[in-house]
């Protein structure tokens, strides 16, 4: 029996189960074009930025990363970085002293993380959910499909293929429609689940380079030159030479 003789045995109820895996389908491949969508943007934006921060990190110009993170806003690196340098850069406007803002820029660049992981994570538990119920949605086609069989077969008496045709047919549809809509979802699921581990990781260590170039190397730069500055007089005035003369 071919797949167009088995939907025309499906019954009413059967029907409406394949329809609503159909549509749970349609959903599912368009969720994932446009995630994959989302994410290439993100990761190839984030590829051509990370030269230009590489350049800041060296001893670049703010003024010249802030206007490189405006031109790759989709990049998942780039909102980060561009949160902190923003919270930075209002310190500096205020008046306020750079060294004691790094709880300031420390909490934006976390609160960015969240942000920009919130919206990665949009629609997947969608996908997720659609991995989950479909083969159950599936069962229970083929579960009613296998009632109408056997009441078909207790109407007629006999048990004919023509009789259970329309039961089977059901039956062997659901399944089949509930696994081949799952499948898709549960990769692609990992898949991007995946990916958002990368991200995630990506924007850690964009963060802490940021937060070391903006206070930890001015800082530690301040140190050395006081040390010299205090530790000069000390070794002239405890000279037995200098104080003989």
């Amino acid at each position: 029996m071919s797949l167009t003789e088995l939907l025309r045995h499906v019954g009413i109820f059967g029907g409406a189960v394949i329809f609503c895996l159909a549509l749970l389908s349609v959903f599912s491949v368009g969720m994932i074009i446009e995630k994959q969508r989302r994410f290439s943007s993100a990761s190839g934006q984030s590829e051509k930025f990370k030269p230009e921060f590489k350049k800041f990190l060296h001893g670049g110009d703010v003024q010249n990363l802030i206007e490189a993170a405006g031109q790759y806003q989709n990049s998942h690196v780039a909102q980060v970085v561009s949160a902190g340098i923003a919270e930075y850069d209002a310190v500096n406007q205020n008046g306020g002293d750079p060294t004691a803002s790094l709880d300031l820029v420390t909490s934006a660049l976390r609160d960015s993380i969240s942000e920009t992981l919130i919206q990665l994570k949009r629609g997947l538990g969608f996908l997720a959910t659609i991995g989950s119920t479909a083969p159950f949605v599936g069962l229970f086609g083929t579960v009613v499909g296998i009632i109408n069989a056997f009441r078909s077969i207790a109407a007629t008496g006999s048990g004919g293929m023509s009789v259970v045709s329309g039961g089977i047919a059901e039956a062997l549809v659901s399944t089949a429609l509930g696994i081949f809509v799952a499948l898709p979802a549960v990769v692609a699921f990992n898949h991007f689940t995946g990916r958002m581990e990368t991200f995630h990781v990506e924007m850690n260590r964009a963060s802490s380079q940021l937060v070391n170039r903006l206070f930890k190397i001015p800082e530690l730069k301040g140190l050395d030159v006081e040390d010299v500055e205090v530790k000069a007089p000390k070794v002239k005035k405890e000279d037995p030479a200098y104080a003989t003369r």
